[in-house]
Formats: structure tokens, sequence, C-alpha cells
């Protein structure tokens, strides 16, 4: 089986991570190589300060703040590439589009935010996990970080998204449904566009 990077896109509580990771092991039953990314990845020096800046330890401006998101996915470009290379496929909570989509919420150019990272590679397949800001919130009482808790902005965000979904290589799913019957059509949406060919 060859190596695919599959990434999940949505608002925050869409069940990007839950996905990714049902996705990861159907494809690990089936035989597969596969690593689950998540991004942005707090785990690095890069993840740590992006960290600060969601929960107001810093004061960064939206370009500032993506170009960390940003930084923080070319951090991992060579493990990506390596992975790929072998055959690995790779599935991922978030990736380049998300900057495209808060930026362009936060009134930065989207063509600017898509230049900057022409480097990295490539998904195979983009899983807009579509729901209402309203569902986001519902999902998510709690400990919400500076965008979780800016509903406009979400709206903004939800419609750089849809519009991003109109790309031969996107998908866009209800993500309002129960995570099984999400699961179903994520393994089917996979299995058709990627294996049966």
């Amino acid at each position: 089986m060859p190596g695919h990077f599959i990434v999940f896109e949505g608002l925050d509580q869409s069940g990007k991570q839950t996905q990714a990771e049902v996705l990861r092991d159907h494809i690990v039953a089936r035989d597969g190589r596969c690593e689950l990314l998540s991004f942005p990845d707090y785990r690095t020096s890069i993840g740590a300060e992006i960290a600060r800046g969601l929960h107001g330890e810093r004061e960064y401006g939206p370009d500032v703040m993506q170009l960390l998101y940003v930084a923080n996915r070319y951090e991992k470009r060579p493990q990506i590439e390596h992975w790929l290379r072998a055959g690995v496929s790779l599935v991922s909570d978030r990736y380049v589009a998300s900057s495209i989509a808060y930026g362009e919420a936060q009134g930065l150019d989207p063509v600017w935010l898509t230049e900057i990272q022409r480097f990295l590679p490539p998904a195979s397949l983009t899983i807009f996990l579509d729901i209402e800001p309203d569902t986001a919130v519902q999902r998510k009482a709690a400990n919400r970080d500076r965008y979780e808790r800016d509903l406009a902005m979400l709206a903004r965000v939800r419609e750089s998204y849809r519009r991003q979904a109109e790309a031969p290589s996107w998908a866009r799913l209800d993500g309002g449904r129960s995570k099984n019957a999400v699961a179903a059509e994520v393994i089917s949406l996979v299995e058709s566009r990627l294996w049966r060919r």
C-alpha cells in the first residue's frame, strides 16, 4: 500500500483528532504503516510559543501567530518527507489549510498564507469536517482558547474552509453527525479516493 498524506481540517471540536485516530487504526489493521500527526505540535520550542500566544501569555499579531504555525509545520517537514518516501501513510489533525482559514478570518491575505507554505509536502486528501460554530462551543464549554471564544471569527474560518473545500483534493463531510457515522464515511472516502484505483 503506497504512503498517502491525509489531513483532517475543521473548527475545534469538529472531531478531527477522533477521526484521525480511527483512520490511523483502520490503515494499520489493513497491514499498512501509518503515523499520526497533529498541528500545532506543542512539544517543540516553536509549539510552546504558540501555546503561550493562544493562552494570552504573549501578545502576537495574527501575522506573527500564523508564521509560528507555519514554522511549526516546517520543523516536521524532514520527518514527513522521510515517512512518505518510505511508503508510510500519514494522518494529520490540521495542516496547511488551518493557517489559511484562521489567517484569512483575521484579515490576512490567503495568497500569502498559501505561498509561504508551498514547500511543505502536499496532502493527498484533505477532509473538512464541517460543523456550525455554535456546535463547537456546545462541545467544549470550558477552557476555550482565544480563537475558540470568538464566534464571529469562527464563522469566518468556516467560510474559508468551505471555499478551500471546493478544490478537487478535498472532501467536505457533515461533522455534526455521530462519531461512527462520520468514521464510516471517512473510511469509504479514503478507500475509494486513494486505494481503489
